[in-house]
């Protein structure tokens, strides 16, 4: 049977860059995939939806977006796009319908890593500090490979955190959700009940917040089975 594989497009979260996808990509790459991924200013949500849309535009045919913590809130948004086939949430946000993330995560105890993000200079921008990237954010992680991740992180504009959802592209597109058990910036609980909540395929990995970067072979199994999936019904 033939298959039009659809094209895997990864949205980086907060305090991160397309670089925390640099495990992911050479695996998916080669299972056969072609891979994008998307680097957002972090600016506003309305900032990041639209640097997804140009990637996604960009691509001939179907895409698999697959988003990281924030970039969740991102897909949720840039997944109405008609080239998109589906959804990959890992360790992330899925905001319903006007729904802001802020709002999405009200009802959820404190994370043990809020306390890290730090203001960031003028414009209302926050980073993670030091010991929250070894602590919080990839406490499974080498030392150098936190060392890396916090002197390239992307500073976030916090006021994104109110910007509402218009309409959440998993109320009509097929989801997965890779969860972090150990996640010290999105609680598990709140993970677990987001992806009940979206009928996602769930796998839960004994993780981090980074289970793309602890556990990359076991999470680009599971975009692979999410991929072949879309391609054998397109």
């Amino acid at each position: 049977m033939s298959e039009h594989r659809p094209t895997i497009v990864l949205v980086h979260g907060a305090f991160a860059n397309a670089g925390c996808w640099s495990k992911l990509i050479p695996l998916l790459m080669a299972k056969g995939f072609d891979v994008v991924a998307t680097n957002c200013p972090l600016s506003s949500l309305a900032d990041d939806v639209a640097a997804v849309e140009r990637v996604i535009n960009m691509q001939d045919g179907p895409v698999l977006l697959v988003g990281h913590s924030w970039g969740g809130s991102i897909i949720t948004e840039a997944g109405n796009n008609p080239k998109v086939a589906g959804l990959v949430y890992i360790a992330a946000a899925a905001p319903d319908s006007g729904q802001s993330f802020n709002e999405w995560w009200a009802g959820s105890p404190p994370a043990p890593g809020a306390p890290e993000i730090k203001p960031y200079g003028p414009g209302g921008y926050v980073a993670l500090t030091a010991e929250g990237f070894r602590d919080h954010f990839g406490q499974d992680l080498a030392a150098d490979e936190i060392a890396l991740l916090h002197a390239t992180q992307g500073p976030f504009a916090q006021g994104s955190n109110d910007e509402r959802i218009t309409t959440a592209a998993w109320q009509e597109k097929p989801t997965w959700f890779v969860i972090g058990r150990d996640d010290h910036m999105l609680l598990f609980e709140l993970e677990k009940a987001t992806a009940e909540k979206l009928n996602a395929k769930t796998l839960v990995l004994e993780s981090s917040h980074l289970p793309m970067l602890s556990q990359t072979a076991k999470v680009a199994d599971f975009v692979q089975e999410a991929a072949l999936q879309l391609a054998s019904v397109e």
